[in-house]
């Protein structure tokens, strides 16, 4: 797991798909032991990632600075980009989603929630079969953009919640793509230098499984996001 920035209040990581960041049933070893084992002190994530999706994520490396981040996340000071392998590709070459969704759990659930994705193409199959989408979300909802992608008709790859499980199935036999094509790529997020604040801009490149993926559905010798 790749350290992209740390300094007294934070570490920012490059978190592995398959690696949860929290504990609950079935997790046998989640994000914040291994980090902290690593560090030699207590983290504390401040935003979410799904098990299965792969990429940059904050942790705090204490209470008052996880109040803080938690804080900036709330008021959209932290600036999220993904990546995502879909299935199908939007007419448009970019575009936003504004589709409101339904809370999934707490007091509030069955309620809908604002919820607006941001997408553009940055590659297309010559047969409109496959795209790469950059995405940027302005709300955090629960799977924000992978149920956003499905509900317009571009499900992310090897999705097995909201995706074309038919097509997962196909691409899993013809392409030998199995993990979830989306991963958090880019982030924007305030740090302090001593008590000077300044936005620190931290990128990575697409996962081996994606860069497989996308070796496989597009034409040899495009160009992937270097991150």
């Amino acid at each position: 797991m790749r350290i992209l920035y740390q300094d007294k209040q934070i570490a920012v990581v490059e978190k592995p798909a398959g690696l949860a960041v929290q504990g609950g049933e079935g997790v046998r070893t989640a994000l914040p032991e291994i980090l902290s084992a690593r560090l030699g002190q207590a983290v504390f994530p401040v935003h979410r990632l799904d098990k299965d999706t792969a990429g940059i994520l904050v942790v705090a490396l204490s209470k008052s600075a996880a109040a803080l981040y938690s804080e900036y996340f709330r008021e959209k000071r932290i600036q999220k980009g993904y990546h995502a392998l879909c299935l199908h590709c939007p007419e448009a070459a970019s575009g936003i989603f504004r589709r409101p969704l339904e809370k999934k759990n707490g007091p509030s659930a069955g309620t809908m929630q604002d919820a607006v994705t941001h997408f553009t193409v940055e590659k297309a199959s010559p047969d409109g079969a496959f795209s790469l989408l950059a995405l940027r979300i302005e709300t955090g909802r629960m799977h924000q953009i992978r149920r956003h992608l499905a509900d317009a008709g571009f499900p992310i790859a090897a999705d097995d919640k909201y995706g074309d499980f038919r097509r997962n199935r196909e691409i899993r036999r013809v392409y030998g793509i199995r993990r979830l094509q989306l991963a958090a790529t880019s982030l924007a997020l305030p740090v302090f230098s001593g008590t000077e604040e300044r936005i620190q801009r931290l990128t990575c490149p697409l996962p081996q499984h994606m860069q497989d993926a996308a070796a496989a559905v597009f034409p040899a010798g495009d160009r992937l996001p270097d991150g």
